[in-house]
């Protein structure tokens, strides 16, 4: 079982203590994990092709052009899919077919990292004395088996602030310096609706982009949203504190008019970007990199210190090496590598997705980055309040994301395709739940 405590507190603690590896010191470790150096790649030191599959947006470009330069018998190919649901579509058909085509590396996100834990054997054992002590002991946790098997090295954590249009708050009369915002928008749900209410009675554009997203940072806050945390499914018909949250969002969303109707990722919800789509949005580190890359070219982009809520992490994600590899051991030193502190360091930097790594959240480096793109705002300083801020981590178990995407799947069929209203859509989406057979 996970801890769901308070992990996040260590940061304001300054991260004392170190990472837990169960099972450390195993005999199937990556030795040379941090050096990324030494032009020793293969087997027997002869070229080695590693690839490596991704999803959004890493920030490694950049990086495995260096680890390239530092191991010039290594040539990376990188796969990144466009979103975390095509990435894990993927894995789960390669994995069913045996392994077969399988990248060298394969990133996971959270929300599905425990169904695959399920599988163990699927994946090398990365536990190893060069790590341990690396990152969050919660982070290491997460990817850990009962057994004390370390499946994946943790890349980024997803503390949520609010980015936002501060050329559309100040058409609407509203407030646009990043510290006023973030008292307009206030830390209550309830607080950023009704400035949402405040935006869309001097404006034709959207409060927020997209309902489902909204939910996802509601649901987030829950300590345990669909399963217990022994891992016993929630029947969705009794479980009253998740259709709370889906029928507020919706009820802003629709109700109120606040969300512009778009499904993340969608082709809709990128142009959006470059027409004035919606004015607000919520914004783990990692969302930093979207935006940046979806509004090139656009003016008034910011972010405030604050979360409904009080705090809100989504995402995080892992590097794993999938034991049928041709090159396991080759492709551990690059995972090692990729998730040492100064490449999470630098991979912030590239597309702001935030570090999971002790050494990197105690780096100045990290904690005075800037982003002229957001405004010049102190993007280091901001995340690392909201990561502060954040006092429950999720219980996400093996049925998380399949429970989850019944949900997902209501509330887009009412606030994006507008087939349902709230309360047919939310029967079909227990329905959905039912046939699941998880009772």
């Amino acid at each position: 079982m996970r801890n769901i405590g308070k992990p996040w507190l260590a940061i304001t603690a300054g991260i004392a203590g170190t990472a837990l590896l169960a099972g450390c010191g195993g005999g199937d470790a990556a030795d040379d994990a941090g050096s990324g150096s030494g032009g020793e790649g293969g087997s027997e030191g002869g070229e080695v092709t590693l690839t490596v599959a991704t999803f959004n947006e890493f920030g490694y470009e950049d990086l495995i052009t260096e680890y390239e330069e530092l191991n010039p018998n290594v040539t990376i190919e990188h796969r990144k899919a466009a979103t975390a649901n095509e990435a894990r579509d993927n894995l789960n058909t390669r994995i069913a077919a045996g392994g077969s085509g399988l990248a060298d590396i394969e990133a996971l996100e959270v929300d599905w990292l425990a169904e695959l834990m399920q599988y163990p054997d699927t994946f090398a054992d990365l536990t190893s004395d060069e790590v341990e002590g690396r990152w969050l002991d919660w982070k290491v946790q997460q990817a850990t088996t009962e057994d004390g098997k370390l499946i994946g090295y943790g890349t980024d954590i997803g503390p949520e602030a609010i980015c936002y249009r501060a050329d559309l708050f100040e058409a609407a009369g509203l407030p646009t310096d990043r510290a006023e915002v973030a008292a307009l928008l206030g830390d209550t749900w309830e607080s950023y609706f009704e400035a949402g209410k405040q935006f869309s009675a001097n404006s034709d554009v959207a409060w927020f982009d997209s309902a489902g997203a909204t939910y996802q940072g509601m649901v987030n806050q829950l300590e345990a949203a669909y399963e217990e945390t022994d891992g016993t499914p929630i029947p969705l018909d009794e479980n009253d504190q998740v259709k709370d949250l889906y029928e507020t969002v919706l009820a802003a969303s629709v109700d109120d008019g606040l969300s512009a109707g778009l499904a993340q990722w969608s082709e809709d919800w990128t142009n959006s970007f470059q027409n004035d789509g919606f004015a607000t949005m919520l914004c783990p580190g990692w969302m930093l990199g979207v935006i940046e890359g979806s509004a090139a070219g656009v003016t008034g982009w910011d972010i405030a210190d604050t979360f409904p809520g009080g705090g809100g992490n989504w995402g995080g994600s892992f590097l794993t090496v999938p034991s049928a590899g041709e090159n396991v051991e080759e492709a551990k030193k690059l995972a090692a590598w990729l998730t040492a502190p100064e490449q999470q360091v630098k991979a912030f930097q590239a597309k702001g997705t935030f570090p999971s790594q002790i050494e990197a959240l105690e780096s100045e480096e990290l904690t005075s980055a800037t982003n002229e793109f957001f405004n010049g705002a102190p993007t280091g300083e901001i995340l690392a309040n909201r990561a502060a801020a954040v006092d429950v981590a999720p219980f996400k178990g093996a049925n998380y994301f399949t429970i989850h995407t019944t949900v997902a799947d209501a509330i887009t069929r009412v606030d994006v395709d507008k087939t349902d209203d709230a309360a047919s859509s939310w029967e079909k989406a227990v329905q959905a739940f039912d046939e699941l057979g998880l009772g």
